[in-house]
């Protein structure tokens, strides 16, 4: 029979190797602040905690470090934001975001990191413009929201979402320039974004362990040391959320996105 203790021991003693001075692990706990931070309030956030994880980790097993502070931040967001979410838009979304997943499980064994970031931050901008687009058509047509009621039109965001969180953990511009289409207000946007890229995260662990392999209990023990950063970030995203004005809010989520992907285009 297994010694559960001494291989407990081991986990933790190779988790405190993948990192090697005191500045890494302040980067790392600083990091995963954000992703909190990004998870119940200022969205896009941990978008720009991605490249100092490759930074740490390299690229593609970082993904696998990241996935899973993720999933525990998302679940802090989910539990703070459990009433506020619209199932309607995530429903929406959800076939092609899984199909994007898939397509990118597989496209991400052949694609390289830079080719990712250049692609991913051009559609992103083509994304805003097409908001931009849009918001102008409907007032000087007077159309409301049909605009982003074409039928096509929460597919594509599901895929660019779906493919681009499979890749490089990088789906919250894409999904932002969505929920900002839909006009709700700062809370039911943090709430359903919560919601739904928890599901996406969840869904990529088996994809994650099985296909790619880049999941592993050395990650996972450094993670649990985050936990208390991963709290902290996401108090101080709620707090953020509560004291900045509706309008305030979205121009910060919009800057934010417009930084991100030229972080990724030209980073």
């Amino acid at each position: 029979m297994p010694d559960c203790g001494k291989f407990t021991a081991s986990m933790w003693d190779s988790a405190l190797q993948l990192l090697h001075s005191p500045w890494a692990w302040a980067l790392y706990f600083f990091c995963a602040m954000l992703i909190g931070i990004s998870k119940t309030g200022i969205q896009n956030v941990g978008t720009f905690a991605v490249p100092l994880f490759a930074l740490l980790f390299g690229a593609k097993y970082s993904t696998g470090i990241v996935l899973i502070l993720l999933c525990m931040a998302d679940l802090l967001a989910v539990i703070y934001y459990r009433k506020q979410f619209i199932w309607s838009e995530i429903k929406a979304m959800l076939p092609s975001a899984f199909l994007g997943l898939f397509i990118g499980l597989f496209v991400g064994e052949y694609i390289d990191d830079q080719t990712f970031k250049i692609t991913m931050g051009a559609c992103i901008l083509v994304s805003v413009l097409l908001m931009v687009w849009g918001t102008n058509k409907a007032k000087n047509q007077g159309e409301g929201r049909d605009f982003t009621d074409n039928w096509w039109y929460a597919p594509m965001f599901g895929l660019l979402v779906g493919f681009s969180t499979m890749i490089g953990n990088a789906a919250g511009p894409a999904l932002t320039i969505f929920l900002l289409t839909r006009k709700m207000d700062k809370y039911t946007l943090v709430a359903t974004g919560a919601w739904f890229i928890m599901i996406l995260n969840f869904t990529k662990i088996p994809l994650q362990l099985f296909v790619w392999q880049n999941l592993s209990w050395e990650g996972f023990m450094l993670n649990l040391m985050a936990i208390p950063f991963i709290v902290l970030g996401g108090f101080i995203g709620i707090r953020l959320v509560k004291i900045i004005p509706e309008k305030e809010f979205r121009i910060i989520i919009l800057t934010l996105v417009l930084a991100s992907s030229l972080m990724l285009i030209f980073g």
